[in-house]
């Protein structure tokens, strides 16, 4: 087993430090960023990136969590730094954004425009550096236990051979409150061996990824709450030769934030009424699939959306209001907005 983990490692290294120089160099649609608009904010900050940075891009989505502001954040698989650039002007100069990759030709374009981007935000110094390690072996790159807000990734956790390591490595250096928010590629069943042993079909982000439902049963396992879909769309190969050699397994591109609350938090729903401060979402705040907060308007939560908002650098967005309390929940007689209803996977997505 440990043979197959090293041979998939330096696979993975050889595709995207050699094989792909730009990201027209993709065989399949499966990193290619999906449809959704991008806020006005985000596309702001997109375009003060280099481009040279923002050519070895090989995201299949937009991670761009919300209220960033003096956050220390924590790019898994950064390859040259497109994400961390962009969270960099979003953490401010009092933030820090840390991009750890294994591949050293990816580390090196996003290194050799640290300075150019500092003068450009019009920092004193730096807010982000570089690492070069492995994203299940956090430690050994010397990332210390909760010593970050807010972990991101983008087309990765699928590349992995050890994507429990993965999870358990991010749980380890969360804060208490913390979140994992990230996008990647999933599968209606798991992935038989043949196709994993596939160079192209693994370095396309394809046979690496995840079945779903273990996703769910691996963050329960290293202590996540449940995860949470944002988005998803699926994802339609483009490439004839893969789609022969897939047969029948389809996909999906899916962000899921996951977070860590500290053990014994309460959890019990409630009302919730947004504020309206967080940046670029001064309207409403789309939390999930399930959860979009209108400004000043009381929404019922279950339990574990409740411990999260009140336990994570969200409770200061929102007012909060148990239902026993007898207290009226809106100027309209009682009435309050209620959530879609949402599993954790739009199944019907991939049917």
């Amino acid at each position: 087993i440990l043979h197959l983990i090293c041979n998939m490692i330096q696979a993975d290294k050889e595709y995207y430090g050699k094989t792909l120089k730009k990201t027209s160099d993709l065989k399949s649609n499966a990193c290619v960023p999906s449809a959704k608009p991008v806020p006005a904010y985000v596309r702001k900050v997109i375009a003060e990136i280099h481009p040279d940075v923002v050519a070895k891009y090989y995201g299949c989505g937009l991670v761009v969590p919300e209220s960033l502001e003096c956050s220390r954040v924590l790019d898994l698989g950064c390859g040259s730094g497109r994400d961390c650039y962009m969270l960099s002007q979003l953490v401010g100069e009092k933030g820090h954004v840390t991009g750890i990759d294994m591949t050293e030709d990816q580390l090196e374009v996003a290194r050799k425009y640290i300075d150019y981007h500092t003068q450009r935000f019009g920092y004193k110094k730096p807010n982000v550096n570089f690492v070069q390690g492995y994203i299940e072996a956090l430690a050994e790159a010397g990332l210390e236990e909760k010593s970050y807000d807010i972990i991101i990734s983008n087309c990765v956790v699928n590349l992995s051979p050890d994507k429990a390591s993965v999870l358990r490595e991010a749980y380890r250096v969360l804060k208490d409150g913390g979140e994992l928010y990230f996008s990647d590629v999933y599968s209606d069943a798991r992935i038989p061996e043949d196709l994993k042993a596939n160079k192209v079909l693994w370095g396309e982000c394809l046979s690496g990824a995840l079945w779903w439902e273990d996703l769910m049963r691996l963050a329960e396992e290293v202590g996540f709450c449940k995860p949470r879909l944002v988005t998803a769309s699926i994802i339609t190969v483009g490439n004839k030769e893969l789609e022969k050699l897939l047969g029948d397994y389809k996909f999906v591109s899916a962000t899921y934030r996951l977070f860590k609350i500290p053990k014994g938090s309460e959890k019990k729903s409630c009302l919730v009424m947004y504020n309206g401060e967080i940046t670029g979402l001064e309207e409403s705040f789309e939390f999930d699939a399930q959860y979009n907060f209108k400004v000043d308007k009381e929404m019922e939560v279950d339990d574990d959306v409740a411990s999260i908002l009140s336990n994570s650098r969200f409770s200061g967005e929102f007012t909060f209001q148990h239902q026993h309390s007898g207290l009226k929940t809106s100027s309209s007689g009682g009435c309050w907005d209620k959530p879609k209803v949402s599993d954790s996977f739009p199944t019907s997505v991939l049917t």
